[in-house]
């Protein structure tokens, strides 16, 4: 058995996190992975067509293509493709091109 202290740990199986509603349009779905120092991880799976809303990101998001094809600030991302976006900066553009699955790292 293993007894490394857990203290600050956030850790969580994928089969144990029930999906969730995601954005405002309600055809896309996540699991939140993990949270820690008000940062949130999230698995989210979107369909084809899923827009996210416009807005200013007040705490820098990071998001990495697993599968599909996303349409983000005019450009086509794929699977292996990420963007950072840094604080300050407009999200106006968000779209899954085809069915979709990412993570995001993000603080509200």
């Amino acid at each position: 058995m293993d007894t490394t202290p857990l203290d600050g740990w956030d850790m969580n199986s994928l089969t144990d996190i029930d999906w969730i509603p995601w954005g405002a349009t309600g055809d896309a779905r996540a699991k939140v992975l993990g949270t820690g120092d008000g940062y949130t991880l999230a698995l989210v799976e979107a369909s084809a067509g899923y827009r996210g809303s416009p807005h200013q990101h007040a705490y820098t998001e990071f998001l990495y293509v697993v599968a599909g094809r996303i349409r983000n600030q005019g450009r086509t991302l794929g699977p292996g493709d990420a963007y950072v976006a840094s604080i300050g900066s407009m999200h106006t553009d968000f779209e899954a091109e085809a069915p979709s699955t990412y993570l995001s790292i993000f603080k509200i």
